[in-house]
């Protein structure tokens, strides 16, 4: 895609910091006549003549009138974010400041920017491609370790290194292809098919680690949901206060307490979980407690990890009869609590984690085991967290399937053609090589303003 040129770009302006009162406030201004729009409110050094990537005290004022002592940074085209002529006024962080502030820069010619126009004009103008762009938002949004480290990598442009080598050894092949279809009379043949099949299957190889990744860099956003399952009054909502470590849940001695799923975060070792407590899964007549139930059924079957919790022989037994009906590759671990009593010392499952969930005992033993159950996907240089990606690279795969499917059967270089072309689309449209602005529009309306 060719960048937009930095010099047709109307001025913008928006709070980039969060709404409310607070200490300070930024106001960022992009586009042409950015730097001379400020100077004309600014009491302090003529902005037009400073250096870029410089910071000045001052005031800003409207006709003679003070509104705020003020910091005014300057970036200077193309060194800025946006690549275009850029200032950030820190202020104080009333609403009233920023208001007439606002107000004083749209009365001088810029307008508000729409949500996250300084990053598609970023974008637009060359600064990185579209997966940097999206991973703005989801640093922004980070909330853990891990997520904040997928986040950085993408915007360091990690993942869309490797969508562009995959494009370029497929643009490579596509040329001799098509140009095989120049000569088509000739009966003559560019590309060696052995050699476009190996490639293929080595685009496989890299691009369905990525697809696969996807479950777990889905969850990275909103937290690895981790479900605890048992039969009543086992501890499950002991077990989830004692690992939120508050009175999240109300613990009683009476069966069928817990008629919903409850549900709260943690950090553990850098990665979110979403732990969720659900109603003991038993028979019942109670309607209320009925729908609880199924609730927690389901939460068992959307869960990643799942918490298996007992404390008596009879309590194993329901759970064992639960975990049969869940898939093969569902993560379990198999929770044995109430070891602080004497009376619980009963034959358990192998690798059983033993705790008290009143006492807290060997927490850190079940903590340590919940984390690696997925601190393998953890270590993943390149992490798919964004489902339009991950939709586009489904589509790549299939179109590369075809490719193969295409050489087995021995099609002519046009079919061939069709499919590597639909491949480069795919990948393309990941990295914004090719896009619409209607995907444009879609995307960068999600983002807050000021971003």
């Amino acid at each position: 895609m060719n960048a937009i040129s930095i010099n047709q770009q109307e001025p913008i302006c928006a709070l980039a910091t969060a709404s409310g009162v607070g200490a300070i406030a930024v106001v960022r201004i992009s586009g042409e006549g950015a730097i001379d729009l400020t100077n004309r409110y600014f009491r302090g050094k003529d902005l037009t003549t400073v250096e870029s990537h410089t910071v000045h005290f001052g005031t800003i004022r409207q006709e003679g009138t003070l509104i705020d002592e003020v910091l005014v940074t300057v970036f200077r085209a193309p060194r800025s974010f946006t690549r275009e002529d850029a200032v950030e006024i820190a202020c104080h962080g009333s609403d009233y400041i920023v208001r007439q502030i606002l107000k004083v820069l749209v009365k001088g010619g810029a307008r508000i920017a729409r949500p996250g126009e300084f990053t598609q004009r970023a974008f637009l103008n060359g600064q990185f491609d579209l997966v940097q762009a999206e991973a703005v938002a989801d640093l922004i949004a980070a909330d853990s370790e891990v997520s904040h480290r997928t986040a950085l990598t993408q915007l360091r442009g990690g993942f869309s290194k490797k969508l562009q080598a995959l494009r370029e050894e497929l643009i490579h092949f596509a040329s001799l292809v098509e140009l095989e279809l120049d000569f088509g009379e000739e009966d003559v043949e560019f590309a060696q098919r052995d050699d476009l099949r190996t490639l293929i299957q080595n685009l496989q190889g890299t691009i369905h680690p990525l697809i696969e990744s996807f479950d777990y860099g889905n969850a990275l956003k909103d937290g690895v949901p981790v479900a605890i399952i048992g039969s009543p009054n086992v501890g499950k909502s002991t077990l989830l206060n004692a690992l939120l470590n508050e009175e999240k849940a109300i613990v009683t001695a009476i069966a069928g307490t817990t008629r919903d799923v409850i549900e709260d975060t943690l950090v553990l070792e850098g990665l979110k979980f979403r732990f969720i407590d659900t109603a003991g899964i038993r028979e019942t007549q109670d309607v209320v407690e009925s729908l609880g139930i199924e609730r927690s059924r389901r939460a068992m079957e959307k869960a990643d990890v799942v918490l298996m919790l007992y404390d008596s022989e009879e309590t194993l037994r329901e759970v064992e009869v639960l975990a049969q009906g869940l898939p093969a590759d569902k993560k379990v671990i198999w929770v044995r609590n109430k070891v602080d009593l004497l009376e619980n010392q009963i034959p358990s499952p192998p690798h059983a984690v033993p705790i008290s969930a009143h006492t807290h005992l060997h927490l850190d033993t079940l903590k340590a085991a919940i984390v690696s159950q997925v601190q393998s996907q953890a270590g993943t240089d390149t992490v798919v967290t964004n489902l339009r990606h991950y939709e586009h690279l489904v589509k790549t795969s299939a179109a590369l399937d075809e490719v193969l499917q295409g050489l087995d059967a021995g099609i002519t270089g046009d079919f061939l053609a069709q499919d590597i072309r639909l491949a480069l689309y795919h990948l393309g449209e990941i990295t914004g090589t090719i896009v619409s602005d209607d995907l444009l529009a879609n995307i960068f309306s999600k983002f807050c303003i000021g971003k």
